[in-house]
């Protein structure tokens, strides 16, 4: 297989995981020295550890993801072991328990590394509201 089609499968992989909330193959989509960039947080996330723990107290609140589908992926590849992916991301979530289900539109750009036993982890996640919602 080719970088390109190697990383749309790993993207294609995560956002299913994330789609199903089944969070720890979700998190297994990470480097461990993964940073993060949210819209909806004050500052940059420096770890994995650190937005499994922001996970965890969004659960706490009653987050939970519905479903996500992946809208205009893109790939450009950079050399042999990284590669960027972005998207539009389109999330059904429930806020807590008793909260309706809400749709987040969003656009994602994630820097994917090839790692040394040959998976695709991503290594930077960027979010932000995408303007051109459906």
């Amino acid at each position: 297989m080719s970088v390109d089609s190697d990383v749309r499968a790993a993207a294609a992989a995560l956002v299913d995981a994330f789609g199903g909330h089944r969070t720890q193959e979700y998190f297994a989509s990470f480097s461990a020295d993964a940073t993060f960039l949210f819209h909806n947080q004050p500052g940059l996330l420096t770890s994995r550890a650190e937005y499994e723990r922001l996970w965890r107290e969004w659960e706490s609140e009653g987050f939970r993801v519905l479903a996500c589908r992946s809208l205009e992926p893109s790939v450009q590849v950079l050399d042999d072991d990284h590669a960027v992916f972005t998207h539009r991301v389109r999330t059904s979530v429930a806020g807590s328990p008793d909260a309706e289900q809400a749709e987040q539109a969003e656009r994602e750009t994630m820097v994917f590394r090839r790692s040394a036993e040959g998976q695709w982890l991503v290594v930077h996640e960027h979010l932000s509201i995408d303007p051109e919602s459906e």
